[in-house]
């Protein structure tokens, strides 16, 4: 992998641990995730007559990716509402790259060294160690917030094969972006309307520069990525993404005041070693 790129999915991992920091508190989960996927659609929008259009070849990825991400917002905010943190977080976000390189290799012939699953496997166990922050007892272990934690890794490995095959179709990485975002939009408000109604929106107003700050964070975050998965291995931009849970650990630990716990530290070495390992590759 090139520097340029490996340094710029290291930046949309900052961004996108910066805007999930900057919209947490005062919304629930539905809220808050429809409040940026608005804020995200309009700042495409908006960029949308400067970038052109992405080739017809990619255009039914594009909604195949919408419908995914449908079903990654459902079963995101099912898996909160049924378990606990610390229990949903660490499942969705560190089986989602091990999944993602599966099927990256079985369904898109990409090749990875030994290296390079030795990099994924150390860093997704780093993710786990530092985003697992309690939660239940194993005894307790909810099977259904395991359930939807699982899917919601199933459809973060779903959008990020669909999207790096049809960003690569489209010929123009940010167009293809753009139209996602806006896509996105689309199906998240009528399903944020059916599962919240019409009382979901008033609060939003209080956020709504976060929202369109933390909208824009996201496009860059996930728009790096796409461009990144058109030059470089998708099992391995997925991976790196994954780093956004150490970038959001430094970000509570040196804003927020949260103590530095050992388990951090052994798990901030892991993710490095990874990203080392990642480099190789």
């Amino acid at each position: 992998m090139d520097n340029l790129v490996f340094l710029a999915v290291l930046f949309a991992a900052l961004c996108h641990a910066g805007w999930n920091a900057l919209v947490k508190g005062g919304l629930d989960v539905l809220s808050a995730t429809t409040l940026i996927s608005i804020g995200s659609g309009l700042v495409a929008l908006v960029l949308l007559p400067f970038a052109g259009m992405p080739a017809s070849a990619s255009w039914p990825w594009l909604v195949a990716s919408a419908l995914i991400h449908l079903f990654y917002f459902a079963a995101l905010i099912e898996s909160y509402r049924t378990g606990d943190l610390g229990q949903v977080y660490p499942i969705a976000r560190g089986a989602a790259p091990l999944m993602t390189a599966i099927a990256a290799v079985g369904l898109l012939g990409e090749r990875l060294t030994v290296v390079g699953w030795g990099g994924i496997l150390v860093l997704v166990a780093g993710v786990f160690l530092l985003s697992a922050r309690g939660g239940r007892a194993l005894a307790a272990i909810d099977r259904r917030a395991v359930g939807f934690a699982l899917f919601t890794a199933l459809t973060i490995c779903g959008y990020s094969v669909v999207d790096g095959t049809g960003a690569r179709l489209s010929g123009n990485p940010t167009a293809y972006t753009l139209w996602m975002f806006v896509g996105n939009a689309l199906v998240l408000v009528p399903y944020a309307l059916y599962r919240g109604g019409r009382h979901i929106f008033p609060p939003m107003r209080a956020y709504w520069r976060r929202g369109l700050a933390g909208g824009a964070m996201q496009l860059v975050s996930y728009g790096i990525a796409i461009w990144a998965m058109t030059v470089a291995p998708i099992a391995i931009v997925a991976a790196l993404r994954e780093t956004s849970v150490l970038f959001g650990a430094a970000i509570a630990v040196v804003v927020l005041k949260e103590p530095l716990r050992a388990a951090r530290i052994v798990a901030a070495l892991l993710i490095v070693a990874g990203l080392v390992l990642i480099r190789l590759q």
